[in-house]
Formats: structure tokens, sequence, C-alpha cells
């Protein structure tokens, strides 16, 4: 049995399979872990769905901006955006079944050694923490008032995490850190504006994965989300967005090994757009 981790596959549904191809991805014994962002931007997002969702225990998927987003579209919190792709997502017959698995897939996904999560970790949290923090946001997207909540997910502030935060500002930040974030400072602002290289980090301000950290981790961090920084394998630190929506690739590591692969993308996207 393998297991394998997946970039933001972003409704890029030929790529992912050409990718599992690649990989010799057995469906009966292997498993897969997607960082996050399944949708979005791609010209499949809904077969994407489909086909993790169909995968069973064998995939697990964490919850990524974009996710979050067509959640939000699809309760009538959020609007469409002009370069959004939801549209075969949102019309389908089978939509309601698709966004309530969508909605319980966990925040965080901790296992052998590996923490995953779609953007990052702020340097005051351990991994038992971060646990429970997603746990937080896990309990409000699954219960009776999920609605409201994604009706408050949206927005910048508050800019940097307290223990003392409560309601919707507390779970705003935890979302903002774990699903959106690329540079924080020491003591734990977030910075969300920034989307360039880890050398464009403004000041005071330091990649998530480089920033000064109060807390000792023992598990390696699988992440997505940052197209712009490309694949960053290190000991501690796989980040596995390698902007396949843009015309880059999409990757996979091998956490048993640590081996890559990689399919090549047919760009959807202008970046920027």
């Amino acid at each position: 049995m393998a297991t394998y981790a997946i970039g933001d596959v972003q409704g890029c549904l030929d790529a992912l399979q050409q990718l599992l191809e690649a990989c010799g991805f057995d469906g009966k014994r292997d498993r897969l872990w997607f960082v996050g962002d399944l949708v979005n931007r791609g010209s499949d997002s809904l077969g994407t769905l489909r086909l993790v969702k169909d995968l069973g225990d064998r995939a697990v998927a964490v919850l990524g901006n974009h996710d979050f987003h067509l959640l939000a579209v699809a309760a009538g919190k959020a609007k469409l955006h002009r370069s959004d792709t939801l549209d075969q997502v949102l019309a389908a017959p089978d939509r309601e079944e698709l966004l309530n698995w969508l909605r319980l897939r966990p925040l965080m996904h901790v296992e052998n050694g590996w923490a995953m999560v779609h953007a990052g970790l702020l340097p005051q949290w351990s991994i038992a923490d971060a646990q429970l923090l997603a746990g937080e946001v896990e309990c409000a997207l699954r219960g009776a008032t999920w609605e409201t909540f994604l009706a408050t997910l949206y927005g910048d502030t508050p800019i940097r995490w307290s223990e003392n935060l409560r309601g919707a500002d507390r779970l705003r930040v935890i979302v903002n850190a774990m699903a959106r974030m690329r540079f924080c400072s020491a003591d734990g602002g977030i910075e969300l504006r920034t989307k360039g290289e880890t050398a464009h980090a403004p000041p005071g301000y330091y990649p998530w994965f480089d920033a000064p950290r109060h807390v000792v981790r023992e598990h390696a961090l699988i992440c997505g989300h940052w197209s712009t920084l490309g694949l960053k394998l290190r000991p501690d630190l796989l980040a596995l967005d390698s902007g396949c929506v843009w015309g880059g690739s999409l990757s996979a590591v091998r956490l048993d090994d640590r081996k890559l692969f990689q399919v090549r993308c047919q760009q959807r996207q202008v970046p920027g757009s």
C-alpha cells in the first residue's frame, strides 16, 4: 500500500487522471491525500469532485480556499467571480450530495508523522494545537448553522492570532491561516495581500514555514496554495502547488519514500485573473 500526497488540482481532472496513471495508483490498495482546492479555475471541477468522493476512504482531502468559496457560493453567502469555473457543480443533479461531502472534509489531517493543511500554520501553533483549532472550524461547518458560519467567513481581520479571540473572529483567523496564508510574522500576524515569491515578503513578515517558531513540530508538513512558490521539497516540508492550472505541473509525492511524480498541465487561467 502506498500513500500519495497531491497538489492543488483546481478542477484539472485530465491532469489528475494522468498523474494517477503515472504513479501507478491502485484504487483498491493505495491512498491519496489532497492538499485542498479540488475545485475552481480548471475545466472540470464537477468530475474532480465525483472522482475523489467516489474513492471513499482511499482519499483524504483537506479544505482549501477555493473549496470554501464553492460552499459559500452554493449557500448564497458569496458571489461567483469572473474567473470561477464552478457552474457545472452548481447545476449538477448530484449537487447537494457533492456539497455535503465537501462540507464534511477536514481542515487539517495528521497521520504517521505528517500534518497536511492547505495553506499553513502560525508559529505559535503546535500540531496538537492546530488540530484542536481545525476541529473548531470543522464543527461550525458541519453543524446546523453552517450557512451562518460561511456568511461570517470572509474578511482579512483580525490580522493577528490570539487565544482570546472568540466567535466569528476566532474562526476567521483560523481559516485565514490554514486556507489562505502565505506570509506571517513571528507573533502570529497574518499578511494576506502578498502572493509572490518568498523574496517579496513584506517587512517583518516571513514565509509561514520559515517564521521564527515558538514551538517545535515533530511532524513534517504538507501544503499547497502557493503556486508562485512552486514545488518545495525539504525534510520538514512538502509544498506541492506547482501551478497546474497556470500551465505548470500537477505534482504528487509518494510519502513512503518521497518519490516525486509530475505531469505537465495545459494552462487554464491567466496569472492574475
